[in-house]
């Protein structure tokens, strides 16, 4: 016996990135003035990414601390209490600990007394956390799920480095921002805004090595030296190369889409180049694709609820209109979300 699907909604989406924002060229000079005689080429961090400027937390704020707020947004912009809330999801590529679950330090900031989890998927992990969320609404054992992130990769970045080569490896650190975003997923009546229309994950695993913060696992549970991002960005390309665009393009025909019918589209963005690259080799009108990350830098998973607030702030798309959410993240994982505006 079949059984329809039960539609869900992404409603509420809000993000917001750190205080304290610092132009490449501050970085560059930190990064001399931490180091023993090591001095990267001037500018040129901006040259190889687009980045113009980041954001980092104060010493004092964890990534549950980001979180939390994005979640007060979203449930104070919706009307809704904490308690309205049958399930919070905590998705992100930081965490304040090991063990417990972040979500747990989440909840209780902002006083849920829901079941909670943690979904972790490098930068894909809020697009994953919603794609976990519309699963168990689908099922019938939720009907609002709560998805925040809080992305802490200031945390991660090498200040003090040995040469050229540490330098190189260390880049990704000096390029992500500090961020915090939330999105609640309800059910909803078919055709409802916020609507999701698409859903499609892929994964080329074999590249897991290209991008890592290895410390606090079971490899590497004390070594200081792995406590800081580590990135083959020559690799990483070539990861996301061979990634089957051909793929998303069917699973988009099958659920009665094409990229030409995106009123805007959210990609995660590490290098404007790539950006620019990727974006032809899916298809994608390059004037549709809302960009953050040369004011705001890499936003981990933070980045697409960031850029579903701008395309809402700019009224980049009309009621009705289908937007399309891209995933890129370490691992190599790749996801396509589409919602009805």
């Amino acid at each position: 016996m079949s059984h329809q699907r039960i539609a869900s909604r992404v409603t509420g989406v809000s993000a917001h990135v750190a205080e304290h924002a610092m132009t490449v060229e501050q970085v560059e000079a930190r990064v001399v003035a931490s180091s023993d005689g090591f001095t990267p080429p001037t500018g040129v961090l901006g040259r190889l990414t687009g980045v113009r400027r980041i954001h980092h937390a104060g010493a004092g704020t964890q990534a549950s601390d980001l979180a939390a707020a994005a979640g007060w947004r979203t449930l104070h912009h919706l009307g809704l209490e904490p308690a309205d809330v049958d399930l919070l999801v905590f998705a992100s590529a930081s965490q304040d600990l090991v063990e417990p679950a972040t979500a747990h330090i989440v909840a209780d900031l902002l006083g849920a007394r829901c079941p909670v989890m943690d979904v972790k998927n490098a930068c894909n992990s809020w697009l994953n956390g919603v794609q976990v969320a519309e699963a168990l609404i689908g099922t019938g054992v939720y009907q609002r799920v709560l998805v925040v992130t809080g992305e802490m990769p200031s945390r991660a970045a090498r200040w003090s480095v040995r040469d050229a080569a540490q330098f190189v490896e260390s880049v990704p650190g000096y390029t992500m921002s500090d961020a915090g975003a939330a999105g609640l997923v309800e059910r909803a009546e078919s055709g409802a805004r916020g609507e999701i229309l698409h859903r499609w994950f892929g994964a080329e695993s074999r590249h897991w090595s290209v991008g890592q913060l290895p410390a606090g696992g079971t490899r590497h549970p004390r070594d200081l030296d792995k406590t800081y991002f580590v990135m083959d960005g020559t690799r990483l390309r070539q990861a996301f190369d061979s990634v089957d665009v051909e793929e998303i393009h069917r699973a988009l025909k099958a659920d009665g889409l094409g990229v030409e019918d995106f009123a805007a589209v959210a990609v995660h963005q590490v290098a404007m180049p790539y950006l620019d690259v990727f974006a032809g080799r899916l298809g994608l009108r390059r004037d549709l694709v809302v960009e953050t990350l040369p004011d705001h830098g890499n936003c981990a998973s933070a980045t697409l609820p960031l850029q579903w607030q701008q395309i809402e702030q700019r009224d980049l798309a009309r009621p009705g209109d289908p937007v399309l959410l891209v995933g890129l993240a370490g691992g190599i994982s790749v996801g396509t979300m589409a919602v009805r505006w």
